[in-house]
């Protein structure tokens, strides 16, 4: 049986408006499960990243629970949310997030120095094997600003894997990247997932769903359908695509 990283209960997350409440997750039962490249979708605005965030203790559910490793979120301080987050967890965004400057290896090894598990020789070890990892050692000691989308992207990928994060979430990581840097990145979470890595991906991209082990459906808030799948590979991408297709369709994406 497959280990269960979070668990969240009756989730909600409201937001005020003109006087009223809008209901954005409403009493949503989820599970995220250790070794899995689960991935959210749904229509715009249906609470993919609202749900993301509430999972990740970004930002704070109005009601209902969120256990990580057995510990409920919702109750934590902002300080020791704040601890979880940095020592369990990594982030991959859209928008990338990276401090301008600092050069590409300077962003990938200053969580590891902040998390102070490992020491500094040991941790500009590890940001270099990940900067090879990713591809973008020969450029480690440029500016994000003298870089393009996907190598920031995949700088991006090495930092929040420095720390050997539990869980991955990664908030359309694909969205703002051409055709070929959108595969390179999807390859890169689809290699660090084979060795083990854990993800939680929302993404409205079908190639990037097409990556997932599991494919959660989010409508108005709530998880109304839920997609396994067999590991992903390239052979078998086409086939896979029209099961996707299809049960995307049937949830009437």
């Amino acid at each position: 049986m497959k280990k269960v990283i979070i668990s969240a209960r009756s989730l909600c997350k409201s937001f005020a408006h003109n006087g009223g409440q809008v209901h954005i997750i409403q009493n949503a039962d989820i599970e995220i499960y250790e070794g899995d490249f689960t991935v959210i979708m749904g229509a715009s605005g249906s609470g993919k990243s609202t749900m993301l965030y509430a999972l990740s203790g970004m930002d704070r559910a109005t009601s209902g629970e969120v256990l990580i490793n057995g510990e409920n979120i919702t109750e934590m301080s902002e300080r020791k949310l704040a601890y979880l987050r940095h020592t369990e967890f990594g982030f991959v965004f859209q928008q990338i997030h990276l401090v301008s400057n600092l050069s590409l290896f300077e962003n990938v090894a200053v969580p590891g120095y902040l998390n102070k598990v490992l020491s500094v020789s040991e941790v500009n070890k590890r940001a270099d094997e990940l900067m090879e990892k990713v591809g973008i050692s020969a450029i480690k000691n440029q500016l994000p600003s003298q870089c393009s989308g996907g190598e920031q992207q995949r700088c991006a990928i090495a930092r929040a894997l420095i720390n050997s994060p539990s869980l991955v979430f990664a908030d359309e990581p694909t969205g703002a990247l051409n055709r070929r840097n959108t595969t390179e990145v999807l390859d890169l979470l689809t290699l660090s997932n084979r060795e083990g890595q854990s993800i939680l991906m929302v993404t409205h991209d079908l190639r990037a769903a097409l990556r997932a082990s599991r494919i959660l459906y989010l409508e108005d808030g709530k998880i109304i359908g839920e997609l396994p799948l067999p590991p992903y590979s390239e052979e078998s991408e086409k086939s896979r695509e029209t099961q996707v297709n299809s049960w995307l369709t049937s949830m009437q994406w």
